[in-house]
């Protein structure tokens, strides 16, 4: 028992140290990544998670949601921080923002469920109430999603040796990866959402595989078309970075810049 103690305590020392360098990392990218990317960020992870309560359009073979208005910016956001600090950082900020969303829809709850004897809020409290499986469809889409793109968009843009930072690295690394990952996002919200839980407890209302499958092929055209007509803007903001040297002691950090 004594011999399994001892050899357990390396164990918990590397976990604390592991622990302690991660949370050192996440204080530093907090504090050197731009806020206003940031914000962008998590607006519009929290405006796709009210949007895809309305289906925009359905027909026997395609259907759209409206978180479709909004996810290309996130996407964005996600390939601005992934080219510029890494795909790490970005998984970061994913998470916080899947967090904050999380966070924004439990207030959101109980502001709904406090009576008030002004007027009658009724549709206001369904739209602030929302619906727990599509927060968690969305949330488990989201985070899986933007593993993927970020990975992508990393992998890719290590393919051009030549000029990494050129705009045409940029584009490739940027669309490729977005159409992949808004594919899956739109695929496993769909499937979660619209088959596994709508038909149980929308009254039977839901879309087939089918549709699932389209939906997610054609919002990531739909996606994909956005994130080519902004995505100029993305490549001048890490221009911009670079040239001003944004994040340099994160950047620092995560290229042996750690202690302990």
């Amino acid at each position: 028992m004594n011999n399994q103690i001892l050899q357990s305590k390396p164990y918990c020392s590397i976990l604390k140290t592991r622990i302690r360098q991660e949370r050192e990392e996440t204080a530093i990218l907090l504090r050197c990544i731009p806020s206003t990317v940031v914000s962008l960020f998590v607006v519009s992870v929290i405006c796709m998670n009210l949007l895809a309560n309305k289906t925009l359009f359905q027909t026997t073979w395609i259907a759209l949601d409206g978180g479709i208005l909004i996810s290309w910016l996130s996407f964005m956001c996600m390939d601005i921080i992934t080219k510029y600090f890494g795909p790490k950082a970005s998984n970061t900020i994913a998470v916080l923002a899947s967090a904050i969303n999380v966070l924004t829809c439990l207030i959101f709850y109980i502001a709904s469920i406090i009576p008030s004897n002004a007027k009658d809020y009724t549709a206001l409290n369904e739209i602030l109430g929302g619906t727990w499986f599509i927060l968690l469809g969305s949330t488990i889409a989201f985070l899986v999603s933007a593993v993927i793109n970020n990975f992508l968009n990393w992998t890719i843009g290590k393919a051009f040796h030549n000029n990494p930072d050129g705009k045409l690295a940029y584009a490739a690394r940027s669309y490729i990866s977005t159409f992949i990952g808004q594919f899956m996002d739109n695929l496993i919200f769909s499937l979660i959402v619209f088959v596994g839980f709508a038909p149980i407890f929308w009254d039977g209302f839901h879309w087939t595989v089918l549709q699932c499958t389209v939906c997610a092929f054609t919002g990531a055209v739909a996606e994909l078309i956005m994130e080519i007509a902004f995505s100029p803007f993305g490549y001048r903001i890490v221009t911009s970075w670079k040239k001003h040297n944004v994040g340099q002691e994160y950047l620092a950090y995560i290229n042996g810049g750690k202690k302990g």
